[in-house]
């Protein structure tokens, strides 16, 4: 590590995690509207949008580790982070903003050109940034409960931004009108919507990068011994990655719950329109009860590590998450549950949503904070820092199952004959239900399998403190 300290000053955590919030301001944007947008509002079939979103993801998530190896091995004035965070803003806002921007008339074939090609653009340059930014926090601390400090600043951030994002855009850009009662059918409201979330984002992450340039100095420095990246070194640094028991047993564990959260991502905004009728002014609401959520995370995840160790804690959450995501869609399906013009069912809802994003942003501060504790295994076993390869190699699993996922929400909806330019209120009854068998039941499947992966995480406390102790040695001796 770069600095002997422990602690890292609420500052520079929150400067820190501003770059995160950035990245979901757009993602955000994209995945929570986009699918929506190019099949309900531009009429493309959805197996077309969800094959782009798909595309997207596959490739984003292939040059992952690709940026992640470059930036471990990178030498500059500016250290091995700095670099990438300086250069990918402008075409990541450029890109949110022509993805809501398509020329009118254009066929389904060139929608989906035209969509496909600047959701890559975007996603790929966020990679260009985020991989190297995210690096940054395993090398912030050495202290096992002080980098699930760092990174719960980064979740809160992170997690607060997403439901921020749908908050503004359902109550300003797609609020109901005489002639769109369900604001997100309103075609007018994109492009100002893509253009505000591109500015926004091109700011926190312009502060993100300024803002953390202090770390510079104390941030590990490449080993003369570390050679230049090349493709054999790239997979020599995948390969030392993945002989890592625990990280191989994260990456099965993030391939099973990618696949639940691609599949309920894509289907979310289907779901709250259509399944439970509501309005874009009822919607919204859950983003508060979704930040309410998420701040119980902030507070408690640490000391729950501290209690628990971080591999118990990933596998309870998962779980948790998993299973009660689904229960007022399967209580409806048993008819245990009224449809949502009774006003029981909102804060139902919105209790469901609560407790459902304490757990999930449980399980993103704890995997974060896991892998800066395998990064120091890894030293210890390779002789260098790989918080660039092993972050990304786990976010590419993700974004290649969330692809998969996406792609099967499209498919689905093209499964159940879902119609185009569809009306809440006016979908077959049994179109819904075979919809609500997806996102319920079968979603569940997948989050299960992820939890008794990630149950097998095998670095306890005792393990991190010795492998801290041993490599502390090790940075005392002469070189």
């Amino acid at each position: 590590m770069g600095s002997d300290d422990t602690r890292v000053p609420v500052r520079t955590k929150a400067v820190f995690a501003v770059g995160s919030a950035a990245e979901n301001v757009a993602l955000t944007a994209v995945g929570g509207f986009a699918l929506f947008y190019y099949n309900q509002v531009l009429g493309m079939p959805a197996t077309l949008a969800g094959l782009a979103m798909s595309v997207s993801l596959i490739l984003d998530g292939l040059s992952d580790p690709i940026i992640g190896s470059i930036s471990d091995r990178t030498r500059h004035k500016l250290g091995r982070r700095h670099p990438f965070m300086y250069v990918a803003p402008i075409p990541i806002a450029l890109s949110l903003i022509a993805i809501f921007n398509p020329p009118a008339g254009l066929p389904h074939l060139w929608l989906f050109a035209w969509f496909t090609s600047f959701v890559v653009s975007l996603r790929v340059f966020m990679a260009i940034y985020h991989t190297p930014h995210l690096a940054m926090a395993a090398e912030m601390s050495d202290d096992f409960a002080e980098r699930s400090r760092v990174l719960s600043w980064n979740a809160l951030f992170s997690y607060l931004a997403a439901p921020v994002t749908s908050f503004v855009a359902l109550s300003t850009f797609f609020k109901a009108t005489e002639k769109y009662p369900r604001g997100v059918l309103n075609p007018d409201a994109y492009s100002p919507f893509a253009i505000s979330a591109a500015l926004v984002g091109l700011l926190f992450l312009f502060i993100s990068a300024w803002g953390t340039r202090h770390l510079i100095p104390r941030m590990t420095a490449v080993p003369d011994h570390v050679a230049k990246f090349s493709a054999s070194e790239f997979f020599k640094d995948v390969g030392a990655a993945l002989a890592n028991k625990s990280y191989l047993f994260m990456l099965i564990g993030f391939f099973f719950i990618s696949l639940t959260n691609g599949l309920r991502s894509g289907l979310q905004l289907y779901i709250q329109t259509f399944f439970w009728e509501l309005t874009s002014e009822q919607i919204r609401w859950f983003m508060v009860a979704t930040m309410a959520g998420f701040f119980v995370s902030f507070f408690v995840t640490a000391r729950v590590h501290m209690r628990f160790g971080k591999g118990f804690t990933m596998a309870f959450a998962i779980a948790l998450f998993s299973v009660l995501y689904a229960i007022p869609v399967i209580a409806r399906m048993a008819g245990l549950l009224p449809d949502a013009s009774d006003p029981i069912v909102l804060p139902i809802l919105m209790l469901t949503t609560f407790v459902t994003s304490i757990f999930a942003a449980m399980m993103s501060i704890s995997t974060m904070s896991a892998l800066a504790d395998i990064a120091d295994e890894n030293e210890l076993r390779f002789g260098r820092r790989q918080e660039g390869v092993l972050y990304a190699t786990r976010t590419m699993f993700s974004k290649i199952d969330i692809a998969i996922g996406q792609f099967l929400a499209g498919l689905a909806l093209d499964l159940v004959a879902f119609p185009t330019g569809a009306k809440p209120g006016q979908v077959d009854h049994e179109t819904l239900m075979h919809l609500a068998w997806i996102d319920g039941p079968i979603a569940i499947v997948p989050g299960l399998l992820s939890a008794y992966f990630y149950a097998r995480f095998r670095i306890t406390r005792a393990v991190f403190e010795e492998n801290k102790r041993l490599l502390a040695e090790r940075r005392a001796q002469p070189s």
